[in-house]
């Protein structure tokens, strides 16, 4: 049915009553559990492995005027991809001609949608008689434009602004058929769409229940509240670190340009509010540019660790916080900068604000995790199918120790959060093999409490050639300790006899040729001291350290 003026009908909602605590809960918990269902719909409806074995999306609702009710709990930099969405989308399509049924596909940096251009976007309105009171959003990491180059963002892959994909429910075939002709995997990409669509139609239809269930104007009451109660949280957070101005510096290495660039931040608390202040170099000719929306969740997600891990992921929580940052520099670069690996900056943005924070906390505040989103690849023709396919993985490491707790063993950390790819469904799919997966054997940075152990994982290929992207950070500089902890282990990759490493990350292996990726460590906290012998051998027994680490961090000889 034709939507009404969307201003008529809103304006007839903008009313809003009264609403209690108890049902504000009610509501929120309700809201979370749209996004989550989303989420696995999402996932168990999607085709390709980086979705549905590796989890490598998100869910989100907004209100309508933009503002995020919600978040599911997967990965906090696609809150990049998804904020200043709607905004765009109003900006470039009137209020009034949007229909139910219109679907929206976007994935550019810099024109909404995106951070980077594997992440394809799908946002859609919720109506109520007839007027827009929400929408539901997800995000997708599409593994697909492979063997390119990045010194600028033209040649990372087809750059899509907010379009309509669907128009009151109708499919755009030419501007289907028009993306799927710029895609590699085109089957992948036609079936993981079709998931997105379903989450969002899922998404829509949880929302529009509850609606009728309180009535649109106290649920969007609710929402309102939410979003204050959240300000609240994160203003009640902030309070609680001392007043006064931080920093910290890191260094940031990665295999796409030689050397290493220096980043700072300058963190200035004064009662309920905080400032952050990032410096970096200039933006490069590579993929490790970062833009400023992907600044801000990543920064959100830092300080949301700090403060209030409970606090609801919406747009509250983000009031008291304020981000600034030189344009055109690798932490807030504009266009045509390339930003495919844009995950490395943004866990080094992490360490930063962490780091600069932890003389201020330090009960709060772990060691450096591995400070990476270390990367691999590989694609090529299929010798079993004769298709081409990408497979693409993100590795995880150690997990920084905390003041009463040693840290995690691989792991992924910060702002990816995605699930490793089990080595049944990667040899299943895939002409590869993995010839060995195991944790890093003492690159936990010792401590009073160990850091926690990077990944090794090895892989050959099998009677094909394979292009392969590889890349890392954390190669140059180790994650750092906290209070006399040591450093954790670094990154590297090493490559069999014969086989030519990749240039700027990326290169060709040939059959039977294989690759070790071993990811970095994480660092300790604490002066180290002399565990019992009694307590050093019950944590061998039980798995909980390794032989090396008995040996050489212990002293443990018999």
């Amino acid at each position: 049915m034709p939507a009404q003026d969307n201003a008529a009908a809103a304006a007839a909602l903008a009313a809003r009553p009264a609403v209690d605590p108890i049902t504000v809960e009610v509501i929120g918990n309700a809201l979370a559990s749209i996004v989550e269902e989303m989420g696995e719909t999402l996932v168990r409806a999607s085709y390709s492995t980086n979705i549905k074995e590796r989890r490598d999306s998100s869910t989100c609702l907004f209100d309508a005027q933009g503002r995020t009710l919600c978040q599911a709990m997967h990965i906090p930099i696609h809150l990049g991809s998804l904020m200043g969405l709607i905004e765009n989308i109003t900006a470039r399509h009137k209020v009034s001609e949007i229909r139910p049924g219109d679907v929206f596909c976007g994935n550019d940096a810099y024109t909404g949608g995106g951070t980077h251009l594997p992440d394809i976007v799908l946002a859609e309105p919720v109506f109520v008689d007839g007027a827009i009171v929400a929408w539901a959003t997800n995000l997708a990491h599409h593994a697909d434009f492979v063997d390119r180059g990045h010194a600028h963002i033209y040649q990372e892959g087809l750059r899509i602004p907010p379009v309509k994909l669907y128009r009151a429910g109708q499919l755009d075939q030419d501007l289907m058929d028009m993306i799927l002709l710029n895609c590699q995997v085109p089957r992948e990409r036609l079936n993981d769409l079709r998931a997105q669509m379903a989450a969002n139609r899922q998404g829509i239809q949880r929302f529009q229940a509850l609606c009728a269930k309180y009535g649109t104007p106290l649920t969007l009451a609710a929402c309102d509240a939410l979003l204050d109660y959240a300000e609240r949280m994160a203003r009640a957070g902030i309070a609680t670190i001392p007043d006064g101005t931080y920093r910290f510096t890191d260094r940031f290495d990665c295999d796409e340009f030689d050397g290493e660039k220096e980043f700072a931040v300058e963190v200035r608390v004064a009662g309920d509010q905080m400032h952050l202040r990032f410096d970096s170099p200039p933006q490069v000719r590579a993929g490790l540019n970062l833009v400023w929306t992907g600044l801000l969740a990543t920064t959100y997600y830092a300080v949301k660790t700090l403060v209030g891990p409970e606090i609801p992921a919406n747009a509250g929580l983000f009031r008291p916080i304020h981000v600034t940052a030189p344009e055109g520099t690798m932490l807030n670069c504009v266009a045509p900068a390339a930003v495919n690996g844009r995950t490395q900056t943004c866990q080094r943005v992490v360490d930063l604000i962490h780091g600069a924070l932890a003389p201020a906390i330090p009960e709060r505040i772990t060691a450096a995790h591995n400070g990476a989103c270390t990367s691999s690849t590989f694609s090529g023709v299929n010798p079993r199918t004769g298709a081409f396919y990408v497979y693409l993985e993100t590795i995880g490491g150690g997990f920084g120790a905390r003041a009463s707790k040693d840290g995690l063993d691989g792991v992924h950390i910060h702002i990816t959060n995605t699930s490793n790819l089990p080595v049944e469904a990667l040899e299943v799919e895939y002409p590869l093999v993995v010839e060995r997966y195991a944790l890093v054997d003492g690159s936990g940075g010792a401590g009073r409490q160990r850091g926690g152990m990077g990944l090794w994982r090895q892989i050959r290929i099998e009677d094909h050639l394979c292009h392969a992207f590889i890349h890392g950070t954390r190669r140059l500089s180790s994650p750092w300790g906290l209070f006399g902890g040591a450093e954790g282990g670094r990154c590297r990759f090493e490559f069999s006899p014969g086989a030519e490493p990749p240039v700027k990350a990326q290169g060709f292996l040939k059959p039977g040729e294989s690759v070790t990726i071993i990811t970095p460590g994480a660092g300790g906290y604490g002066e180290p001291k002399q565990r019992p012998r009694e307590r050093v051998r019950q944590d061998l027994a039980e798995g909980r350290i390794t032989e090396t680490v008995a040996r050489e961090v212990y002293g443990l000889t018999d």
